[in-house]
């Protein structure tokens, strides 16, 4: 058995910010920059750190409606989308069956450990979620396998059981928007 060995980068994931370019109409309606900053949302947990960037409360929206960001990093709402920039730590870094959180604690739908055929941060969400890898590399682990997703690979990952993994020495970054779904 070999030991883990010491990761290069340590709580480099947790550094991760997104900035957030937004237009608009000026007050003769034409197009500009109405805001131009660093996501107002952003949680950082032992699993990863999750930046929201924008929240839709349903689909259709409208131009006008706002970025739907109420300081809680979480799934989107019932007929919504959440647009997500989050960066995983490498495994040795943390405890992977502590699992993954958002702002409520727990993320709904965490498999227990004893349930999840030992896979630690089993998990499943009620929603489609079309992720790709901007940097790093990172497992996407299912209940009957595992695929290595590298940098500009995408996944779209539908309300199935799953988990990550991270087994380099480097922080993984993806982007993501999370459609609420059901069966």
């Amino acid at each position: 058995m070999s030991t883990p060995k010491e990761p290069s980068v340590s709580g480099e994931y947790s550094k991760t910010q997104a900035r957030r370019v937004v237009t608009g109409l000026d007050a003769e309606g034409r197009s500009c920059i109405v805001s131009d900053g660093v996501t107002p949302d952003r949680l950082v947990t032992p699993g990863n750190t999750k930046c929201d960037l924008w929240r839709i409360a349903t689909i259709p929206t409208s131009y006008q409606d706002g970025d739907g960001i109420d300081e809680v990093v979480t799934l989107p709402p019932p007929a919504g989308l959440v647009y997500r920039i989050a960066s995983f730590p490498p495994d040795t870094d943390w405890d992977r069956s502590q699992g993954y959180g958002d702002s409520k604690g727990a993320l709904a739908g965490s498999v227990p450990l004893s349930e999840s055929g030992g896979i630690p941060g089993m998990h499943f969400t009620e929603t489609v979620d079309i992720m790709t890898v901007l940097s790093g590399e990172l497992w996407a682990i299912t209940e009957t396998g595992e695929t290595l997703l590298r940098a500009g690979d995408t996944l779209v990952q539908r309300g199935t059981a799953h988990a990550w993994s991270n087994r380099t020495s480097e922080p993984a970054t993806i982007v993501s928007v999370m459609i609420a779904a059901g069966p």
